[in-house]
Order: C-alpha cells, then sequence, then structure tokens
C-alpha cells in the first residue's frame, strides 16, 4: 500500500503512531517501526539528555528503520535538539504546534522531512506556505490538545486547499481500524495517525490500570476541558477532571502553580530556566502569565496516570476512539490487521475501476438517453 506518505517518510504502511507524553517512548516508537509504521517519539515531556538516549534506545531495537521526533516549536532548545536528531539521522521532524520557519529550513537542511499538527484548514494553507513536507489533521474526535471541526469535515476542506501543493496530508481523530484507513485515503489523505490506538497495545509502557481504565470507557466517556492547562483538552472522563472543573479560579493557579515547581523537581530544571521557558511560551503562543502556569500541569498530570498509575489523581488524555477498542494487541498485530482490513476494503473499488475500464464503448451512431451523442454510459 504505497501512498505519498510511505514515499516521503521510507515506511512500508501509511499509519502513523503519534507522539503522547510519557507513552510514546522508545519501547512503543521501535515496536511501531518494526511493525512497518511511523513511529514519533514524544520529547516534550524529556530533557536533552533524555532524549539523546531515547533516540539510541530506538536506533538499538530498531536498527535502519525510519522514526521521528515530536518537538515542541517554542522549546528554547528546539534548534539544538533538532542539530542531534540531524547527527542522529531521525527521519522525521514533528510539532505539536506550526514551526518558525527557520527551524523548518533547519531540519529539512539536515535531511529530515517536517511534519506540523493542524487543526484548522487556514493552518494548513500557513504551514504549506512555510514550506513543510506533510501535515497531521486532527479532527475533534483526537485526544489531547484538540479543535471543535470532526475529522469528516477537517479532513476534506485540508485536502482540498493542499490539492496540488505536494504537501502529504495524515488524517487523524477517530481512526482505529482498517475502515478508517480506508476511509481517509478514499478522502484523499495519504496515511492516518493513531494515538489512543497505539496507547492500547501490548507495547505501550503504560501500566495495565490505565489501559484497563481507557478499556471501561464508553463512547461518551470522555470530556473535552480547559481546567488541565487552559486550552481545550479532550480527556478521558474522571472524577477528579471533574474536580478540576469545580475549583475556582485561585484554585487553579495555586494548583498550577505547584505543579509547576513539583515538575522543576521531576525534571530537574532549574526556576530560572522554567520563567525563560515561560517567556518564550509566552510569545510564541500569544499566553497571559496565568495560561503559562496553567500550561506546566499538563507535564505533572499525565506523568501521574501514565507513569505511577494513578488514575485517581492523574489526567489521560484520550480519543474518543477508547469506546470502540476492546484489546491489546502488539503493534506488529495491530498494523497487520489495518492493512489487511483496509485491503479488504479497498478491493471492490479496484475490481469496479477495472471493470469500467474493460466496457466496450457505446456505439458513437446510437444516442444515449441523457448523454449527449457519442456519449458513452459507465
Amino acid at each position: 500500500m504505497r501512498t505519498r506518505l510511505t514515499e516521503l517518510v521510507g515506511v512500508e504502511h501509511p499509519i502513523v503512531q503519534t507522539a503522547m507524553g510519557y507513552v510514546a517512548y522508545p519501547r512503543l516508537v521501535a515496536a511501531t517501526a518494526r511493525a512497518g509504521a511511523l513511529g514519533i517519539l514524544a520529547s516534550a515531556t524529556m530533557t536533552y539528555e533524555e532524549l539523546e538516549r531515547a533516540i539510541g534506545e530506538v536506533r538499538a531495537a530498531a536498527p535502519g528503520l525510519p522514526f521521528g521526533v515530536n518537538l515542541r516549536a517554542d522549546a528554547p532548545d528546539a534548534a539544538r535538539r533538532i542539530d542531534l536528531m540531524g547527527r542522529e539521522d531521525v527521519r522525521v521532524a514533528s510539532f505539536a504546534q506550526a514551526p518558525r520557519g527557520e527551524l523548518i529550513r533547519r531540519a529539512q537542511d539536515l535531511g529530515m522531512v517536517v511534519v506540523p499538527s493542524i487543526g484548522a484548514r487556514r493552518h494548513a494553507e500557513k504551514v504549506a506556505a512555510w514550506g513543510v513536507d506533510a501535515v497531521v489533521v486532527q479532527g475533534g474526535e483526537g485526544g489531547g490538545h484538540t479543535g471543535a471541526v470532526p475529522t469528516t469535515l477537517l479532513l476534506p476542506q485540508v485536502v482540498d486547499a493542499l490539492d496540488g501543493s505536494g504537501v502529504a496530508v495524515v488524517a487523524a481523530g477517530g481512526f482505529f481500524d482498517g475502515r478508517g484507513l480506508a476511509a481517509a485515503l478514499a478522502y484523499g489523505a495519504d496515511g492516518i495517525a493513531m494515538g489512543t490506538r497505539f496507547l492500547l497495545t501490548s507495547d505501550a509502557p503504560v501500566p495495565r490500570v490505565v489501559q484497563d481504565r481507557y478499556l471501561a470507557a464508553d463512547v461518551t466517556g470522555t470530556r473535552v476541558t480547559r481546567e488541565v492547562d487552559g486550552v481545550p483538552h479532550r480527556v478521558l472522563d474522571t472524577g477528579f477532571v471533574r474536580s478540576l472543573e469545580r475549583g475556582g479560579q485561585l484554585r487553579r493557579y495555586v494548583r498550577a502553580l505547584g505543579n509547576a515547581l513539583r515538575f522543576a523537581r521531576l525534571s530537574g530544571m532549574p526556576l530560572g530556566a522554567m520563567v525563560r521557558e515561560g517567556r518564550t511560551m509566552r510569545r510564541a503562543r500569544g499566553l497571559t502569565w496565568p495560561q503559562v502556569m496553567m500550561a506546566a500541569n499538563t507535564p505533572v498530570l499525565l506523568r501521574a496516570a501514565m507513569v505511577e498509575g494513578r488514575v485517581d489523581l492523574g489526567v489521560m488524555a484520550s480519543g474518543q476512539v477508547a469506546g470502540v477498542i476492546e484489546d491489546l494487541p502488539s503493534c506488529v498485530e495491530l498494523v497487520e490487521r489495518i492493512v489487511a482490513q483496509a485491503e479488504e476494503r479497498m478491493a471492490p473499488w479496484g475490481r469496479a475501476a477495472a471493470g469500467r475500464a474493460e466496457e466496450p464503448a457505446a456505439d458513437p451512431s446510437y444516442p444515449q438517453q441523457g448523454y449527449p451523442q457519442g456519449g458513452r454510459v459507465s
């Protein structure tokens, strides 16, 4: 199954495992690469030194196979991380927000494919004009930071907007099986990206109690909240999340400050460096200082669940597809299943197209009803 995406990044199948904090770490990324799909390391929750080690671990576990690293475009050391990725021959530089033009050029000059995630047609048009190689288009069904437009409406908008640009389009939000891959390709996308589905595999480095909580959710078991970091965030609907929403503004900011200090201890980041990073975030995203403080919640609350297994005191980013997933296959099993299902779904299309091509031309001397003289009925 060759598409513009597979040709661009060198993978066997047009499937991407997205970057999920504390989840998309070497074990999962390497397993995805061995399955023939594109794994993306989540470096936003890693220090530079941790990223360096993580890249080495993926290289050792999946030698010679392409993978990517997701970066925060507003990270103070983004350029340094790109240089590291270039030295280590990382194939894809993925960005959660639109990267600056100089970061795009820096990554491409080092041989990387640049792939930002976008949530609106205008964002796709903007980054395409800046020269990116592909975009991940996430509809509102997706987990984590998300918008309000569903994939079935956003994806065709972006496909139409980028038609003829040469930019590959990867669809995200609501995908979990081969029917979704076939549908995305029918819309004109070049592949699909999945987060929650890869989180719910036996290769994900997530406590089983957390995976069981996802498996127990139904299709109404997520909610979009601003109380994690100040922007819309789709997470599993838990009592803890509802308690965050009941808190007042003062309590919210006190909690965020406490989480910022806790994150500083966990990461070993000096407070001065955190303040400098906060200033960078304010400029890059146009945030207020309270919003910057709220952003500190994300890594701490994610870590509580994804690393410590505290489903009662952590936040679990989740797409709505959690409600239709029932098993924990390996990445190899998952990718093989999705590709087989997609090929089965698309096979009738190929037979139908072949049948139309083999139809004899209509007799030009016989007028076809509803068609101009000499027309052909298909």
